[in-house]
């Protein structure tokens, strides 16, 4: 005998779509933000935070991770602070070159 498995592809494929279209909607805000008149540290913060919700989105849909297990969470949100730490140094270091300071050894 076999069993028949009932699993709505059409849900699926409407959230699939929908994240689709968000991703898109994300991409276009992002670039739309490089031409607006405000500084470069400020325009990189926020594309740098529009990036990251996209690969949450992409993370958490399309890698299945929504339904896993608190472990990965713990990971990520690790990985999440080492990024945010790295992006601090990056702008940091940039406001040093861009104030005239030159580190010489």
């Amino acid at each position: 005998m076999s069993q028949t498995h009932s699993y709505d592809f059409k849900k699926e494929v409407r959230i699939y779509v929908m994240i689709f279209a968000v991703l898109a909607v994300l991409t276009i805000l992002t670039v739309a933000v490089s031409y607006l008149k405000i500084s470069l540290a400020l325009a990189i913060t926020i594309a740098l935070c529009i990036a990251t919700f996209k690969a949450s989105l992409v993370a958490a849909y399309f890698m299945h991770l929504i339904s896993e297990k608190a472990l990965v969470y713990v990971i990520l949100t690790f990985t999440a602070v080492f990024l945010i730490g790295m992006i601090f140094w990056i702008i940091l270091g940039y406001h040093d070159v861009q104030q005239g300071i030159r580190y010489v050894s």
